[in-house]
């Protein structure tokens, strides 16, 4: 079984995956948000965020996957010739993005209602010998049966993977994954799978398994901004324990204050800001009040006090 961190567009970028790398282990790969085109080329600010120097621990390790979106062979070939530039070996490609300003272009989820748009974009893959692609895709955009008239076209592909939401696009993260039809794509589809939608504990994670014994691995995203430690208790079967998991989360908290400190130039107000984003998920357990002032906070010394007692009365309420 193998464990992924999914994509997270404005979170999972290179500090955030570099210093989680750091904490937690039991990551097998952490896939990129998507790279796009722009006026030509990689839009700039997703060519800095796969710079190697910008992501060294992960590059060294070979956990480190870059995913592109594209719906035309031209976008492809721009794409993967610049990440060929910089010696990257391994790409997935978004059939999955669900919002609406991507799906309307035809592009993440929006593609999947285009076969022949597909059909283009896995074509030109073909091409490229030395790399390993894989897809993350839904089961639709509109109607969760479109993924049949996909599934020849991916079974004639060289993907060496398929990651699939167990949702469609205009549901985007809401409602109840389609556990049925997840079963259904398994059963004709012939390159390897990996199921992805809703893993947030261990008793999840082993609801997917005992449902689908025989995918060849989990992605997790929203879970793992909740629970950074949840692939490790996945691993060791255990949930990790309050006092280990506070002092731990302290540091991984640190270490992201002084990371984007070190890569934000846009002042302390910016950098506040993007700490208390991930807030959002982080500690699902954690009382509103707490959560509250965390997420009010404009001053990094307020946002560190906030933290500070938040986790201390965390520590409290969970013992």
């Amino acid at each position: 079984m193998k464990y992924y961190f999914a994509p997270l567009q404005g979170y999972t970028d290179s500090t955030f995956r570099e210093i989680h790398a750091k904490h937690y282990s039991g990551v097998d790969a952490y896939y990129t948000p998507f790279c796009r085109v722009e006026k030509g080329d990689v839009r700039w600010h997703d060519r800095k965020d796969l710079q190697p120097e910008r992501n060294s621990l992960l590059r060294e390790q070979n956990r480190l996957v870059p995913q592109i979106i594209a719906n035309t062979a031209e976008e492809v070939d721009v794409l993967v010739n610049r990440l060929i530039e910089m010696d990257y070996h391994r790409i997935d490609v978004n059939f999955g993005c669900p919002f609406p300003m991507i799906a309307k272009k035809q592009k993440g989820a929006g593609i999947l209602s285009s076969p022949d748009m597909v059909e283009n974009v896995l074509s030109a893959l073909k091409k490229y010998d030395s790399f390993e692609f894989s897809v993350k895709m839904r089961l639709g955009m509109n109607e969760e049966n479109e993924w049949e008239a996909l599934i020849p076209l991916l079974n004639a592909s060289n993907l060496k993977q398929i990651t699939l939401h167990a949702r469609i696009g205009k549901e985007q993260y809401k409602g109840e994954v389609h556990y049925e039809a997840f079963a259904n794509f398994m059963k004709q589809c012939e390159i390897p799978l990996v199921f992805n939608g809703d893993i947030v504990d261990l008793p999840s994670y082993l609801s997917v398994c005992e449902k689908y014994p025989s995918i060849n691995g989990v992605m997790i995203g929203r879970g793992l901004l909740q629970n950074p430690f949840l692939i490790e208790e996945i691993v060791s079967g255990s949930v990790v324990p309050t006092n280990e998991k506070v002092k731990r989360l302290k540091s991984f908290m640190s270490d992201l204050t002084d990371g984007y400190g070190n890569v934000m130039n846009g002042g302390e107000l910016q950098l506040v800001q993007k700490l208390t984003s991930f807030w959002e998920y982080l500690l699902p357990e954690l009382d509103h009040r707490s959560r509250k002032k965390i997420l009010k906070s404009r001053k990094l010394s307020d946002y560190q006090s906030n933290v500070e007692e938040a986790l201390r009365k965390y520590k409290m309420d969970m013992e």
